[in-house]
């Protein structure tokens, strides 16, 4: 059995939003929330579990 990894999206701010979109339409994503990333350099969406990272924080290892 696999350990599930979430879809990890780097980002250049420290607030974002999310609604589950991407490579499905927002319609059929979730409601749209807004996240803080803090000093850990990261942050994951209650809905849809995807991390959003920080560019340049504790958490970003510069890949993607």
């Amino acid at each position: 059995m696999s350990k599930f990894e979430p879809e990890t999206i780097r980002v250049r701010e420290p607030r974002i939003a999310c609604d589950g979109s991407g490579d499905i339409p927002a319609a059929l994503g979730h409601p749209k929330v807004w996240l803080q990333i803090d000093e850990k350099g990261y942050v994951d969406c209650g809905y849809c579990d995807r991390r959003f990272v920080l560019v340049g924080g504790a958490a970003d290892n510069g890949k993607g």
